[in-house]
């Protein structure tokens, strides 16, 4: 059937594409071949063949169990060079292991064959030439053969003398009952610490990272908005919220350490700090509002709750003193239990420092908030002019602040020591940019200052992401020192960045009805985390968190090669000394170890997800 001519040109064209994409394929990949210098000629050198036999075997061979070994050593004398007549040197025991020259005697520099008999079979006996100032020289490596003899020869050195030499064979033979290796001992420490490792890391990173997470969500950030004049407010607000709290975190500190009490004392006040906090909020937020209450109630309110948080704030303090004193008492007398109250110790520690941590982003937080309400109510109640004019004021503050903070870290880390440059120059321009903004979108309307937030965590996250923990290993290696904490810390960081990332992502696959219920109720915020999203999203936290664990004890593996801990930093010891056998074992365990942990993982999914 003859084509119409449009068909055949298209049938041509159709052609023509697939041979062209298929000659741009194969230039692609012949550029590849040449940026990654593929030599298959490498492949086929005998030098390389011969080393990769050997680093296979000794793979195949992990050095877990040994046997006590015994030295044997079999010595045969001969001449070089030959004397003019060569006499009877020596009579071989036929019923023990002994050894055959053939020659006799020789030049220097000639050759020999040593043959032996009655040796343990499938051994790897030595080669030696003993000259006579006793000055071993080893010549070769043979192998004995299942009937207990081999032969090989060897080339001897130009080494004359008159004195008659030897040929030493030297082999070590296994005795008694095998036991574990010295690197089967290690191995087990450090795989134990590496298992370890990755569990305090994946413990820190999930307490960060799901609350994190709940930020980097679009589907709950979107819907947040505020006029341009709260969000001034709450930047203005920030930095003297973190001021506040670090100084009443440090405070709180000082005075509680300076009371100098005993553990009763401290104790005491960790149970009744908490109880006041709890009340004092549970009366300033009543679950159900039975009436309006008036403005004296709700300044009444505002004081009860800064009450609250007060009591808070001590019943962290004597909490934690609480812990160093109870981890030091019990580190002292639990004998070879000390790790305990060592463990109790840092808990006090810790806790000491994420109070002040703490109280500083909390006070932050809450002045964010205080400052956007205000903006919010300013925004309803005055007339527009006022809110221009106010706008104009309040957002070329807060630009002049937001980058005059953010030219202050800039001149931290680098050093620039010129304040024009670093603070003056942009305030100007962060005054500026509020202004433009102000005329921009001024007035009555909302700002998605959500999906701001939404974006910054967001590429956070990515940033911290495409940093590879085996990195931030370096960093924190030189801060905290060479060892397993600097891994469970570039572990923790890498951690959160793709938690988080992971969480948000379930939090934005959630059923949308019941997040629209809660929200119609007139819900706040947080109740509608507490009872839409989180009922949703326990069990893929749970397995999201698992997969975690398992991903970081592989991480942890290569994370000891930058000095961050575990059975990677073994690992990378045996390989540079070219100790493949106690790298073998290593492996292994590593293998046994990630197996496992799937296993389990699996198991614990299926059960509890």
């Amino acid at each position: 059937m003859k084509l119409e001519p449009g068909v055949r040109w298209r049938r041509f064209a159709r052609s023509a594409g697939l041979g062209a994409a298929i000659l741009v394929a194969l230039v692609v990949y012949a550029y590849g071949f040449q940026v990654t210098k593929v030599d298959l000629e490498e492949t086929r050198s005998e030098r390389r063949q011969t080393q990769l036999v050997r680093i296979l075997r000794a793979l195949a061979r992990p050095e877990i169990i040994e046997f006590p070994q015994a030295e044997l050593s079999v010595e045969a004398p001969f001449f070089m060079p030959c004397p003019p007549s060569v006499p009877q040197l020596h009579e071989p025991n036929p019923r023990q292991p002994y050894l055959l020259l053939n020659p006799d005697c020789t030049e220097p520099g000639g050759k020999i064959v040593v043959r032996g008999f009655n040796f343990e079979p499938n051994t790897v006996p030595n080669v030696f030439l003993i000259p006579p100032s006793q000055v071993t020289l080893r010549l070769a490596q043979a192998t004995v053969a299942g009937d207990g003899s081999f032969s090989i020869e060897v080339q001897l050195p130009e080494r004359t003398s008159d004195v008659v030499q030897a040929i030493r064979v030297v082999v070590r033979q296994n005795v008694g009952t095998p036991h574990l290796t010295r690197t089967a001992y290690d191995t087990w420490d450090k795989i134990i610490e590496t298992v370890f490792l990755a569990l305090l890391a994946t413990t820190l990173s999930t307490l960060i990272a799901i609350p994190l997470s709940f930020m980097a969500a679009r589907n709950l950030m979107k819907g947040i908005k505020t006029p341009l004049l709260g969000i001034s407010l709450s930047v203005m607000a920030i930095p003297i919220g973190v001021a506040l709290g670090a100084t009443a975190a440090r405070l709180a500190g000082e005075w509680g350490a300076s009371l100098g009490v005993g553990i009763p004392a401290n104790l005491a006040a960790a149970f009744i700090s908490p109880i006041v906090a709890w009340a004092a909020a549970r009366w300033a937020l009543p679950p159900v509002e039975v009436e309006i209450p008036s403005r004296v109630i709700r300044l009444l309110r505002i004081a009860v709750l800064g009450v609250a948080a007060v009591a808070a704030v001590f019943a962290l303090v004597f909490l934690g003193e609480l812990l160093l004193q109870a981890g030091r008492s019990l580190a002292n007398s639990l004998g070879a239990l000390g790790f305990l109250g060592r463990f109790v110790s840092n808990l006090g520690e810790i806790l000491q420092i994420g109070l002040g941590l703490g109280t500083a982003l909390a006070g932050g937080a809450i002045m964010a908030s205080l400052g956007s309400r205000l903006g919010k109510i300013l925004t309803l109640r005055l007339p527009t002019r006022a809110i221009r004019a106010s706008e104009f004021v309040v957002a070329a503050a807060a630009g002049a602040t937001l980058l005059a903070v953010a030219g202050a870290g800039i001149n931290w880390l680098y050093q620039i020591g010129d304040p024009r440059t670093t603070v003056y120059l942009p305030a100007g321009v962060g005054a500026l940019l509020g202004i433009a903004l102000t005329l921009r979108f001024g007035g009555r309307d909302t700002l998605p200052i959500g999906l701001v937030v939404y974006y910054a965590s967001r590429t956070v996250f990515n940033a911290l992401r495409s940093i590879e923990a085996l990195i931030m290993v370096i960093v924190f290696a030189v801060w905290v020192g060479i060892g397993p904490f600097a891994g469970v810390l570039a572990l923790s960081l890498h951690s959160i960045a793709a938690l988080a990332k992971l969480y948000s992502e379930q939090v934005e696959s959630i059923l949308p009805g019941p997040l629209e219920a809660i929200t119609a109720t007139g819900a706040t915020r947080v109740q509608t985390i507490v009872y839409a999203v989180v009922p949703q999203i326990i069990p893929p936290y749970i397995s999201f968190t698992m997969y975690r664990w398992d991903i970081n004890v592989r991480m942890s593996t290569i994370i000891g090669f930058a000095g961050g801990g575990g059975i990677g930093f073994l690992l990378q010891q045996n390989i540079n000394l070219l100790n493949y056998r106690a790298a073998s074992a290593q492996m292994l365990a590593i293998a046994i170890v990630v197996g496992a942990m799937d296993y389990i993982s699996s198991a614990m999914r299926e059960r509890v997800v």
